[in-house]
């Protein structure tokens, strides 16, 4: 058995970005039911429409790309995208006009 070493350049992060129109009382529940539905994936909230979620590398998040496709709401926007563990480090955030310190991202996998 082949172990394949994890490492910065191959763990993954998924980002979900959405604008779903919420005018009706059908298109709000639409809405929450796929935030909802991002949350029991795992996925964290990380803005109002922005959900982000860690994975071990392409295989998984094509598994994960799978089951957002096939979750989607009727009408709207919903993208994806997807960064290496090394790219999400340098991400700069800013809080109430000052800057944030780097998140540490997770030391190991956790396996379920």
């Amino acid at each position: 058995m082949t172990v394949t070493q994890l490492n910065g350049y191959r763990l993954m992060w998924i980002f979900v970005m959405f604008d779903l129109p919420v005018t009706t009382k059908a298109q709000s529940r639409a809405a929450t039911k796929f935030r909802e539905f991002l949350l029991d994936e795992g996925f964290e909230k990380s803005q109002f429409s922005v959900y982000a979620r860690f994975c071990n590398g392409k295989e998984q998040f094509e598994t994960y790309l799978r089951r957002v496709e096939g979750h989607l709401p009727d009408r709207g926007d919903v993208h994806i995208l997807t960064f290496t563990d090394k790219q999400y480090e340098n991400i700069v955030r800013f809080s109430g006009q000052r800057r944030r310190k780097q998140k540490k991202n997770p030391d190991q996998l956790a396996l379920f």
